[in-house]
């Protein structure tokens, strides 16, 4: 079992080097996992995996991302709850610095919300307040998911398997107190070179980013890996993503905590 989950792992590992995508995992794991099994199980194993690796080769992690936080999309998915991934500290690019084509894979871009930590979240269950309290501060974010599988045919495991389609994310640069900020009401545009490309608030993410923040919290707990101070939360899409093409500039306002661009560099 292990060798097949390494082998998979690998597979995800080559096409990111290469650039170039592979097929589907979800009829492996499916296979791997039986008729009684748990393929999600499996998918994280891989992740885990990958993430093992990247930490060996120096890499250092900074933080989680949470996806699937849109009702719409976990429909489509088929599921009732987010998934996660590994930021690494080589992913992020600072508000409005050019990002290499070379470093993205099928690149859309969402906007969100990114929570900074100033403290650890090691317990069972956590509440808002203790998310509240754990924040230093947040900021405005462009997450820039890619895939590491063809054309986007993705299901859960899938995407689960591949870091949760995590690719790079751009940090604004001004940091703002939780408390100045309304968490659901907060309205967001996303445009490209001044065209409207998404537009969403801060209830698209689960009714709160705040949940999303909990759910992680826990999970990552209840996983052995607890949330650290100093860890980056990118806590979901506020608006539907959009595609990127090379030498596009996106920028996200987000009511309240200001905007951040992300531009990228001609192919």
């Amino acid at each position: 079992m292990n060798d097949s989950l390494q082998a998979l792992a690998e597979r995800l590992w080559q096409a990111q080097a290469s650039g170039v995508p592979t097929a589907p995992v979800r009829e492996d794991l499916a296979r791997l996992a039986g008729a009684a099994g748990d393929a999600l199980s499996l998918a994280y194993a891989v992740q885990a995996l990958q993430t093992e690796r990247q930490l060996q080769h120096g890499a250092r992690l900074v933080g989680r991302k949470i996806g699937l936080t849109s009702r719409a999309v976990q429909q489509q998915l088929g599921v009732d709850a987010p998934d996660f991934g590994a930021l690494f500290a080589d992913m992020a690019f600072g508000d409005g610095e050019e990002i290499p084509w070379h470093r993205t894979m099928q690149p859309k871009a969402e906007a969100e919300i990114a929570l900074v930590l100033e403290r650890d979240l090691v317990h069972e269950r956590h509440t808002f307040a203790d998310l509240i309290s754990a924040t230093a501060y947040v900021l405005p974010a462009i997450e820039v998911v890619g895939s590491r599988i063809a054309n986007w045919d993705i299901r859960l495991v899938d995407t689960v398997a591949d870091n949760a389609s995590a690719g790079l994310f751009v940090l604004g640069s001004r940091p703002v107190r939780l408390g100045a900020l309304d968490l659901v009401r907060c309205g967001m545009v996303m445009e490209c070179r001044g065209d409207q490309v998404s537009v969403g608030a801060g209830a698209a993410c689960l009714g709160n980013p705040l949940k999303a923040a909990v759910w992680l919290a826990d999970t990552m707990v209840r996983l052995g890996a607890p949330l650290r101070a100093g860890d980056v939360i990118l806590a979901g899409a506020l608006g539907p993503m959009a595609a990127v093409r090379p030498g596009d500039v996106i920028s996200a306002s987000i009511e309240g905590l200001g905007s951040v661009t992300a531009a990228f560099a001609a192919a």
